[in-house]
């Protein structure tokens, strides 16, 4: 590789926010919305797809340009000067990885290096290839973390050259030539070879990073922006990390979330845990539904139980309102009151949902009367699912709690509207809300590894996705 372009792709590390380096502390409790563990088997399929399968590699490597190897024969051979020496082929690269808990990542890269050149043996002159296996590993390493960024710091590169195998043209190969060519490769690939792998892991982490700093819309109504929240740790079961995720609504301020450390359970057989802490999901919840307030005759056409609603509290009107009287239904203006709350336990999922529920009559010719303002607490079950990189939750009515805030006609009880007002609002309000949450919230894209076949539980305060 020419030295001004190695020069021109190290100062890339400067820009880059390394991921898979692991970590020179153990985990800082902080402020976070997602916690997520990684296994190594999931770390060496994501970086041998960056690094290998996608070429990365084989394309820095190719530059490689090897010094020319000069030997002068000493008294009984012949002088050897083996010129232009370049890299061909890279021939089964392979990468392992390896967790070192508490230090870093070690990453080993496996391969056979197919080289050519011109070799002149005193005044015979042919054409030289060597095939070379060489064994590079190196701990990465990082530090300094700040804001989300972290400082890349690669140690311990060795490179080890296995079988070396000469073959030239003319079958003319002295025993000599394949020492010099032995000695000199050794001297100088390791030196090559170890810069090329320092500069190809930053790119690759620049790569990977973007998968956990990035900003994603949720619908209209907003984004989440996801990025690291402290420093990487390893085990040397798992890569962890702890995610913020901050839910901003469009053109305005940021919806807090609270969180406490929350502790994942094993990997056992999988290649990503990732859990959602609840304080995060009721900050997307409240970006998600946000419901107008919906006013509407009550007629069987809107809400199949009208007529039943409308008999129910005829009975509960003092028999003195003649205001009361008429031929005029019913109107009903529904409202959401307050900020909806998930409640994660074990093995369930519910959210809890306030509605006004106002109850008016308009007569042509008069105001507006009010006969009933309630309040209903819903409690709502959440089915929850994956679909498309998105948590995507179905809400159904479990349990409803009915209150008289105000009657401008006397009506002091209401416990016989229960099942008209349950009725009402499973038919009216829940597909507006389920409307709402149907967009999904976007989950990060840890490391690029897809989210299918994956396995949903629920435990106190936390809901956990294994891959």
């Amino acid at each position: 590789m020419q030295q001004g372009n190695l020069l021109d792709m190290t100062m890339l590390k400067l820009f880059g926010i390394i991921f898979f380096c692991s970590l020179l502390s153990p985990s800082q409790e902080v402020l976070s919305g997602l916690s997520c563990a990684v296994s190594p088997g999931a770390m060496q399929n994501v970086l041998s797809d960056a690094i290998i399968q996608n070429g990365l590699l084989q394309q820095h490597l190719q530059g490689l340009v090897l010094p020319n190897i000069v030997g002068d024969g000493g008294l009984l051979n012949s002088p050897t000067s083996i010129t232009g020496l370049h890299l061909v082929k890279i021939q089964l690269p392979k990468l392992s990885v390896v967790l070192l808990p508490g230090i870093g990542v070690q990453l080993t890269i496996a391969a056979k290096l197919e080289l050519s050149g011109n070799c002149l043996v005193g005044l015979l002159s042919d054409l030289i290839d060597i095939l070379v296996d060489v064994n590079i590993t190196a701990n990465v390493k990082c530090t300094n973390f700040e804001s989300g960024t972290v400082q890349v710091v690669i140690e311990d590169c060795l490179c080890i050259l296995g079988a070396i195998k000469i073959k030239i043209l003319s079958g003319l190969l002295s025993l000599s030539v394949n020492e010099i060519v032995l000695n000199q490769l050794k001297a100088t690939l390791p030196g090559l070879l170890c810069p090329v792998v320092d500069i190809v892991i930053n790119l690759v982490n620049i790569q990977l990073m973007g998968t956990l700093n990035a900003v994603i819309p949720v619908g209209t109504a907003g984004t989440i922006h996801y990025q690291l929240a402290s420093l990487p740790f390893t085990s040397g079961l798992f890569l962890g990390l702890d995610l913020d995720g901050a839910v901003k609504q469009v053109g305005g301020s940021i919806i807090p979330h609270d969180s406490s450390a929350s502790a994942l359970p094993p990997l056992l057989d999988k290649l990503l845990v990732l859990g959602l802490r609840q304080s995060f999901l009721n900050a997307v919840l409240s970006l998600l539904i946000q419901i107008p307030p919906q006013t509407f005759t009550c007629t069987p056409e809107v809400f199949s139980g009208a007529s039943r609603l409308q008999e129910a509290i005829a009975t509960l009107v003092p028999a003195g309102c003649s205001a009361c009287r008429g031929t005029s239904p019913l109107s009903v203006k529904l409202t959401l009151s307050g900020n909806p709350l998930i409640l994660l336990e074990e093995n369930k999922a519910t959210v809890e949902l306030s509605v006004m529920i106002q109850v008016f009559v308009q007569h042509l010719d008069g105001p507006i009367l009010n006969l009933l303002l309630l309040k209903a607490d819903l409690g709502l079950n959440a089915q929850v699912s994956i679909g498309g990189s998105r948590l995507v939750l179905g809400l159904s009515l479990g349990s409803i709690s009915l209150s008289l805030e105000s009657s401008d006609v006397g009506i002091s009880s209401v416990s016989d509207l229960k099942p008209h007002c349950s009725s009402l609002l499973a038919e009216t309000f829940l597909p507006l809300v389920n409307g709402a949450l149907g967009i999904g919230i976007p989950l990060p894209n840890v490391l690029g590894i897809p989210l299918i076949k994956v396995d949903v539980q629920i435990f106190a305060g936390l809901l956990v996705i294994l891959v």
